[in-house]
């Protein structure tokens, strides 16, 4: 018998288990229907002996302190600053851009008056602004929105920057200078010996017991739990009941090369060319020494694992439905980014799975041992 059962072993499962077992005295069953810890982060040595991350790359960045405290308990870090470059019109440029990329593009020696003058000249105007083409084309104008962001946009959503939320093309600030990190965050850091790592570490305590191949619809009858957290896809959990919420899914080939370094960072995106959208190699992101080199290839897709919720305003009706089935629910809380149906960075689902740990220990009383043996029901 288990105070709470927990289905997902990512950043939000993994983090509930950790502070309910760790802070409240409970009992904790997570459950993962893939067969390691970690959800998308999940990284591993492949058989060359290079450190990979199995579904693409993930860089640690926040502003939050009480979050990068709090998974600072887990794992020592790495500080590592996210550089991208895109393939555009034959050379390597900084995205997201910047002054060095619109002089480099153009053969331009501008400075950042003449740039923000240079992007007022080209930029259009659009009133309101609800679209992901509405934000980049206000801000530096079709011909750049054309060569960086419509090609990428639509091989990654399946559906043209037009069709999709502004949300989308706001995460990609545009800069006046030269800064070309990829994000501007305070707190910018790969974990030391790898996130499987901080993940084991996190989850190394003896009440929580942890089972992977392990579907929740083979398991929610045949175990007795209190409590349950919920951090798979929402539609899932109601059984698609106002019909199935779009997700895009991705593939990924890994490959291996016999030499130290194939691209000049970590990330290579492809907006113009080329199915795939971008290409990681890692040993910029771990720091490994090793005399040869893993990449992956990114292929967005429909089929396949769902990775990143849709942000259109349809989608967004439907998912309104599943939220009023969810808050309805008895002893049942929805947490990360499939169970909320957001588009969330690491470092906001574990700032999500602190509130809601929170919460809980605000809303219910710890466990009472005594009445737990007596008190403990199957889920429905």
């Amino acid at each position: 018998m288990f105070d709470w059962l927990i289905v997902g072993a990512g950043f939000a499962g993994s983090v509930l288990a950790e502070r309910l077992a760790s802070q409240r005295d409970e009992r904790v069953l997570l459950i993962d229907r893939r067969p390691h810890i970690g959800g998308n982060a999940y990284d591993r040595y492949d058989d060359a002996g290079v450190l990979m991350q199995q579904y693409g790359p993930h860089i640690f960045h926040t502003n939050s302190e009480a979050v990068f405290e709090h998974l600072s308990q887990f794992t020592r870090w790495r500080p590592y600053e996210h550089r991208v470059l895109a393939n555009v019109d034959g050379m390597l440029v900084p995205i997201p851009i910047n002054l060095d990329t619109v002089n480099r593009l153009y053969g331009l020696s501008l400075d950042s008056n003449q740039l923000a003058e240079w992007f007022a000249s080209r930029a259009e105007h659009c009133d309101p602004i609800k679209t992901s083409e509405d934000v980049v084309v206000s801000t530096v104008g079709r011909e750049l929105y054309e060569k960086f962001f419509r090609g990428y946009t639509k091989k990654q959503w399946g559906v043209e920057p037009s069709q999709l939320d502004k949300s989308v093309a706001a995460r990609v600030p545009t800069r006046l200078n030269r800064d070309d990190r990829y994000f501007g965050d305070e707190y910018q850091f790969m974990p030391l010996h790898g996130y499987t790592r901080m993940f084991e570490r996190m989850l190394d305590h003896p009440n929580i017991n942890v089972m992977l191949q392990t579907d929740f619809e083979e398991l929610r009858n045949e175990v007795f739990y209190r409590r349950l957290i919920f951090t798979g896809p929402i539609d899932e959990y109601f059984n698609f009941r106002f019909g199935n919420l779009p997700y895009r899914s991705l593939r990924f080939e890994h490959v291996t090369l016999d030499k130290r370094q194939h691209q000049p960072v970590a990330v290579v995106n492809y907006p113009q060319t080329e199915a795939y959208t971008r290409v990681t190699e890692y040993k910029h992101l771990t720091g490994q020494e090793h005399p040869k080199t893993s990449l992956t290839y990114e292929f967005p897709s429909d089929a396949g694992d769902p990775y990143y919720p849709v942000p259109r305003a349809e989608n967004a009706e439907i998912y309104k439905r599943y939220e009023k089935l969810a808050i309805a629910q008895q002893n049942v809380w929805f947490v990360g980014r499939l169970a909320t149906y957001r588009y969330y960075n690491m470092d906001q689902v574990v700032g999500q799975a602190l509130a809601t740990f929170r919460r809980i220990n605000k809303e219910i009383p710890a466990r009472n041992s005594a009445a737990f043996a007596t008190a403990s029901v199957a889920a429905e």
